[in-house]
């Protein structure tokens, strides 16, 4: 089903990831409106800020993980999810 681009189950799941992210992220923006907030980043920031942070940051984790590592791909998962909640706790 997925062959037509040589995609994996994996990838797939990822991108339905980011589709529900945005849909929930978009839904959240219609009913609780927010103002944006000054955290640790400097400057303010708004939940789709903090959500695009955290993408770029767990890119980052990946990429350096695989650089340095090259082992299994669930510690940069478990870091990416930490560096996640602290980037929408704290920026």
């Amino acid at each position: 089903m997925l062959a037509w681009m040589a995609w994996t189950w994996e990838t797939a799941v990822f991108f339905v990831f980011i589709a529900v992210s945005l849909i929930v992220l978009t839904v959240l923006a219609v009913r609780r409106p927010e103002t944006p907030r000054k955290g640790i980043l400097g400057f303010p920031t708004t939940r789709g800020d903090r959500f695009f942070v955290s993408l770029i940051g767990a890119a980052f984790i990946f990429i350096a993980w695989m650089r340095l590592d090259g082992g299994a791909l669930w510690y940069p998962l478990a870091i990416s999810f930490a560096y996640g909640i602290a980037m929408f706790r704290f920026a």
